[in-house]
């Protein structure tokens, strides 16, 4: 399904997600799939305990089998010129998912979105935000709402601790890709979050 498909692979700032997703970008070249790794400027620049942003872009780039994109002006021409058949956000911060849902284009990852967006396009986002259920709520459900706009199935990953918090699964980022570029959302689109290990 996704043999030839260019897919435009964003990620932000969700530092402690990267270990799982990383890897997915590797699932998505052996279903195929040709991906254009884009990164937010956060992810170039921090140093966490998760790693250095030198570390994860060396990572990224040799899962990926390409240069990322880290500019803006590096990332529109994926609507005119070097379209992709869909764009995946994962993971999508909660500061991402505000400005996005508020058509605020100020990062290489948005600006691929917004590109995409304009060729009819899907985009998929796979949400990593503690304030999701709170000040942020009103931005997922924009979003939830948007046409071309699909979402990594999500649910709570600490209702006790963090109870405003929601973060997809991102063992669905392949099914939600299939789904998204055939224009329907993968269902269930709310699961207990980690259900799929």
């Amino acid at each position: 399904m996704l043999k030839g498909k260019r897919i435009g692979f964003g990620i932000t700032a969700s530092h402690c997600t990267y270990e799982e997703v990383v890897p997915k970008i590797n699932v998505l070249r052996e279903q195929g799939a040709i991906v254009v790794p884009i990164v937010s400027h956060s992810v170039l620049v921090a140093a966490t305990r998760f790693g250095t942003g030198e570390e994860w872009v060396k990572k990224i780039e040799a899962a990926a089998g390409a240069k990322i994109i880290s500019s803006i002006v590096d990332a529109e021409p994926l609507g005119p010129k070097t379209p992709v058949d869909c764009m995946v956000i994962a993971p999508m911060t909660g500061n991402s998912i505000s400005r996005f849902a508020n058509a605020a284009t100020d990062s290489p990852v948005l600006m691929a979105a917004k590109a995409t967006m304009r060729n009819g396009s899907p985009v998929v986002i796979g949400i990593s935000t503690n304030d999701a259920l709170g000040l942020n709520g009103v931005n997922v459900m924009k979003l939830l709402n948007a046409k071309h706009i699909y979402f990594i199935p999500f649910g709570q990953d600490d209702p006790i601790k963090k109870p405003n918090s929601l973060v997809s699964d991102f063992n669905y980022i392949v099914p939600t890709i299939v789904k998204a570029i055939e224009h329907q959302q993968l269902q269930p689109l709310l699961i207990q979050h980690g259900q799929s290990t």
